[in-house]
């Protein structure tokens, strides 16, 4: 049963562990704690590994170790060099630091051969004659023991069938090598498991001088005891591998015995985390590609705005669990908020704009003002915007006829104040044929500058924000919302692509924001009055092109 968390409410246990470990009298008492990170490059790393990234990284650091950066590439179907590159880049984004051990699952694959020859030597491994068929028919059930023909095979046909198999000439599917372990276990895991197959395939450091290749559950555990592992932190999903992996560093010569703890995977509401299913939306044309600013992704997160500190921030406030847990997205779009609420610079960007002409204002007359950069660092000062008579304002300022309670520029209307100029009156506007609004007629108080008038009088209207028509720069602007329309896209019924959303992207062309933003480029964030947090979008902006994509909306909508 899934359970919704609390965030910065979950314990670590984990920590608890290795503290017992670490202690006198512990397992590795006098040890320094060493963790490892080991993706599989088969894709781009997730949020949801960032959670186990941050755990591996984040317990070294804590306990004053070090962590290994180790590509699980024992699969050589499904990877490639572009995702070895990205997750580097990823991890490094994040602040964290694998130093000079960065390995690879494939450097062992002698050793994991000749452990596995061990094990034949040993009487604990037989090679396998059955079919993928026969395999899942003689795999018996809760109440019938496992079976095969093949496990009393003499160990000198097995060292040299393996050897065969190794020199490649056996078909695919033809032969596996099984570990001996226990057909009659309740844990399907331990009976008799393949520990390698035969496969003709490239791989992508190895090229093709292997066309064996172990399996997962028997190369990891061997990796790790190489590297001297203390703490293997994996996912949930291996809990009920964790007698398999110790049976391997029990039962072959590695030269230390690491302990598996397992912590509960990372779930968010209104996405997907499945690799098949994000390279499915790539695949399909459903996003733009896998740094798509939708996309749960490190490298979609990275462009969209969001900060290393903000991620780092949010996996550390989840905490860690024992059990499957569901964070809502918006708790993530908080965290990502707190942390730009307090470094982005504040800055005037109009998304929709419709011109002000300030009747009453000296034509050819130009000013400045000073607008604050950032209210909660007053150490850093302000930036200089341009005044005239004609500005921008939002469409959506305006209303010819109003609404009730409507308090922003319409004729006869309350005075407004333009943000940090002057107040001024709406007093008409210009309509085109089709009635579309032209421009809006406004008259401003001289002795209103720095947007409070000399007699003190309140000032019933808005607080708008505006950018000067003479100096503004156009830009694109790319408004992001949920990917999916459904809470779980997993578990909707006609399948994730049917909850697709299609208004998950706007794009908002002719935007115009102050002059100050010209040189923007990415990673520069900013929060944009009124309307959110934007940063400048690393792939597509471009001088005289200027791309932003809202990060955040302005209003916080995690329920604390």
């Amino acid at each position: 049963m899934e359970e919704k968390i609390n965030p910065g409410m979950a314990g670590n246990f984990i920590h608890d562990f290795i503290e017992e470990d670490i202690a006198p009298g512990g397992r590795f008492a006098g040890k320094k704690v060493h963790t490892r990170f080991p993706p599989e490059p088969n894709g781009y790393l997730h949020i949801g590994h960032c959670k186990a990234l941050c755990i591996d990284f984040g317990t070294a650091e804590k306990f004053g170790g070090i962590c290994n950066l180790r590509f699980d590439d024992t699969n050589p179907a499904k990877e490639d060099a572009e995702f070895v590159d990205a997750i580097q880049e990823d991890i490094h984004w994040l602040g964290f630091d694998w130093e000079d051990r960065l390995y690879y699952g494939s450097d062992y694959f002698q050793k994991d051969y000749e452990y596995a020859v061990e094990l034949i030597k040993k009487g604990l491994a037989y090679v396998c004659e059955l079919t993928p068929e026969e395999f899942r028919e003689y795999r018996g059930d809760v109440n019938t023991p496992a079976r095969s023909p093949w496990r009393d095979r003499p160990i000198e046909e097995n060292l040299d069938l393996f050897e065969r198999m190794k020199n490649g000439e056996f078909p695919e599917g033809k032969y596996t090598l099984r570990a001996r372990i226990d057909l009659t276990s309740g844990n399907f895991n331990m009976r008799d498991p393949v520990i390698y197959r035969i496969r003709y395939i490239e791989h992508h450091r190895q090229g093709s001088k292997w066309c064996i290749f172990p399996m997962y559950d028997f190369a990891h555990p061997i990796q790790d005891a190489l590297e001297g592992i203390t703490h293997s932190l994996c996912s949930l999903e291996y809990e009920d591998h964790r007698p398999l992996y110790d049976w391997v560093v029990n039962n072959v010569s590695v030269p230390s015995k690491p302990r598996q703890i397992e912590f509960a995977r990372l779930g968010i509401d209104h996405t997907v985390m499945s690799k098949r299913k994000l390279r499915q939306l790539v695949e399909e044309g459903k996003v733009s590609g896998w740094d798509d600013p939708r996309m749960p992704t490190l490298c979609g997160l990275r462009r969209r705005g969001y900060t290393p500190r903000s991620i780092r921030n949010f996996c550390d406030r989840i905490g860690v669990a024992k059990v499957s847990s569901t964070v809502e997205y918006a708790f993530l779009e908080h965290c990502l908020r707190e942390d730009l609420n307090e470094n982005a610079r504040r800055v005037m960007a109009v998304l929709r704009p419709v011109k002000l002409v300030i009747t009453n204002y000296p034509e050819g007359k130009s000013e400045s003002f000073e607008i604050e950069n950032n209210p909660t660092k007053p150490e850093e000062g302000t930036h200089t915007v341009a005044f005239s008579r004609e500005l921008y304002v939002e469409a959506e300022d305006f209303l010819e006829e109003p609404v009730p309670k409507y308090k922003r520029l319409f004729p006869g209307g309350p005075e407004c104040r333009l943000k940090g100029a002057y107040v001024i009156a709406c007093t008409g506007c210009k309509k085109d044929e089709n009635g579309n609004i032209l421009e809006i007629y406004a008259t401003y108080d001289p002795d209103s500058r720095g947007g409070d008038p000399a007699d003190g009088r309140k000032i019933k209207g808005a607080t708008l924000h505006w950018v000067d028509a003479a100096t503004a720069v156009d830009a694109e602007v790319r408004m992001y919302d949920d990917l999916f329309t459904e809470a779980d896209p997993d578990g909707f019924a006609d399948g994730f692509l049917a909850c697709l959303n299609p208004h998950s992207l706007e794009i908002l062309r002719g935007c115009k924001v102050e002059q100050s933003l010209e040189r923007a480029k990415a990673p520069d964030s900013f929060q944009f009055m009124r309307q959110g947090y934007f940063a400048v979008d690393n792939r597509d902006s471009e001088p005289g092109h200027l791309v932003f994509n809202r990060a955040v909306a302005l209003k916080d909508g995690f329920k604390k």
